[in-house]
């Protein structure tokens, strides 16, 4: 390499000049995840050095300048830097507080009407500044300022179609077979496959004559539907795994936003499943055009703005955590195609013991707690003071999908958006003392649901948390009279 400047790329600089890597991190403690090979493969192909300023909160000439000064220092050579490509009446755009003050300002003009061709045009010029996490980072920022979650949702594919020159001028990441970005992204791939074959369905059926819109098709269609709607396991691995991680990187308002998206593609699902039903021909076309439509936008979501932005994030550490949840929830259509692991430090383990935990009413051990808990009849989740999530039972099949991402997460983040406000009800009553208990029951599959919340309270009052309890009672509605215990005995 002879020539730097803001466009060149990071993974192309370090192949050169690999001992930069010491350089970077001696510039900011941001850029240690250099020394990850992982990062490197990813972020690193489609980083350029405007974007790597921006991460570390450096200025950019002098960041490139120090850089052809360390080659020069550590090689004798002189690298010709390209000072022409940073624009004289553009450089403040290199800090990222104006690039976020700008962005902020074309969305609040989408958002008040301004037509997208013409913000599109004042986009173009900071472009080459802009990475996915910035990009992502816009919703966060726009709801800390007071706008309605609700409102940023709504235009959120405006945002994209403004931004989607910048998006595409970075590459899709890869990660090795196995990562929990590569499954995703595999999943991805057979949603597609899945809702093109929708797609010739739907073409065929438009040019049915109407007499014979009722022929096989619809069975066909019934078919691949309900196939597509195994993404649900797609969109809960995201939801309890990925979204915990990045809300503990304050990086919680994006994650809120794509939940509500998940949500709307649930409903749509719902409908369509109801009209293919009901034989509604015509009006389960209009609703899986919406329903293909939404679930594309937001594939690309996820690999250009989500995916790119959690590699950036999250640890490898973090990503082990991911990817040892997974199995728990399950997968769309694929599994994962290879093991993957990462060298991060063991977790210590507690010393072995048969020490006893003094109760109330007994003294049992830190195994038989487990057991207990896990051989309960029913689901049960433990929410502390500060509603985070404490504890959830693992039995052997769970009525809502659990897994270890959400523990120490906020329990208003383990719910759709869109009933976040009812649960802050219940706990407030709850933590006022105005109530107890409550309960509610649902048909879920063919199955009756009977949930219940328990108010947790100390020896003198003071709230402690809240007891969620689960517990499929299909089985239990349908008992009549009585069997006493010598009865099973007989049959048994």
């Amino acid at each position: 390499m002879e020539l730097i400047s803001p466009k060149t790329k990071i993974d192309d600089l370090l192949k050169d000049y690999p001992f930069l890597i010491d350089f970077f991190v001696s510039q900011s403690p941001l850029f240690k995840n250099l020394k990850n090979p992982l990062m490197r493969k990813t972020v690193g192909k489609v980083a350029t050095l405007t974007q790597v300023a921006a991460i570390g909160k450096l200025d950019l000439p002098t960041l490139i300048k120090g850089i052809a000064g360390e080659v020069k220092a550590k090689t004798g050579k002189s690298l010709a830097v390209e000072a022409s490509s940073i624009p004289g009446g553009t450089e403040n755009l290199t800090d990222p507080k104006v690039r976020q003050e700008v962005l902020k300002g074309i969305i609040r003009d989408l958002h008040q009407g301004v037509e997208v061709e013409t913000v599109k045009k004042r986009f173009q010029e900071l472009i080459q500044y802009v990475s996915p996490a910035e990009i992502a980072g816009l919703e966060q920022k726009l709801i800390e300022d007071g706008m309605p979650e609700g409102e940023v949702k709504r235009l959120c594919d405006v945002h994209v179609s403004v931004f989607k020159e910048a998006l595409e001028r970075h590459e899709i990441p890869g990660c090795p077979p196995g990562h929990p970005v590569h499954t995703f992204m595999k999943e991805n791939r057979a949603s597609e496959e899945i809702m093109n074959n929708i797609d010739l369905l739907l073409t065929a059926l438009g040019a049915l004559p109407p007499e014979e819109k009722g022929g096989t098709t619809p069975a066909d269609l019934t078919v691949l539907v309900e196939r597509l709607g195994d993404i649900e396991l797609h969109y809960q691995r995201k939801e309890n795994q990925l979204f915990p991680l990045l809300e503990a990187h304050d990086f919680a308002a994006p994650s809120q936003v794509m939940w509500a998206i998940h949500d709307d593609i649930r409903a749509l699902l719902k409908k369509a499943k109801t009209e293919l039903a009901q034989n509604q021909i015509k009006e389960v076309q209009t609703t899986l055009k919406d329903l293909l439509h939404t679930i594309r936008e937001m594939i690309y979501k996820e690999e250009h703005i989500l995916f790119p932005t959690a590699l950036e994030l999250l640890s490898d550490a973090e990503w082990v955590k991911v990817r040892k949840g997974e199995e728990e929830i399950g997968y769309a259509w694929i599994q994962p195609e290879a093991p993957w692991s990462a060298a991060v430090p063991e977790e210590p383990k507690p010393e072995p013991g048969e020490e006893k935990i003094n109760l109330d009413t007994g003294f049992i051990s830190r195994e038989m707690v487990n057991l207990l808990l896990t051989h309960l009849p029913v689901d049960v989740t433990l929410v502390d003071e500060e509603d985070r999530v404490a504890y959830y039972s693992q039995g052997k099949e769970r009525i809502f999908p659990r897994s270890p991402g959400i523990i120490g997460r906020k329990v208003q983040r383990c719910h759709p958006p869109s009933s976040v406000h009812v649960v802050n009800q219940l706990l407030d009553a709850f933590r006022k003392g105005e109530k107890d208990q409550a309960e509610f029951w649902i048909e879920l599959k063919g199955r009756f649901i009977h949930i219940r919340y328990f108010a947790l309270r100390d020896a003198i009052g003071l709230y402690k948390g809240c007891l969620e309890v689960s517990q499929d009672v299909t089985e239990v509605r349908k008992l009549e009279g009585q069997r006493r215990l010598l009865d099973w005995l007989k049959k048994s």
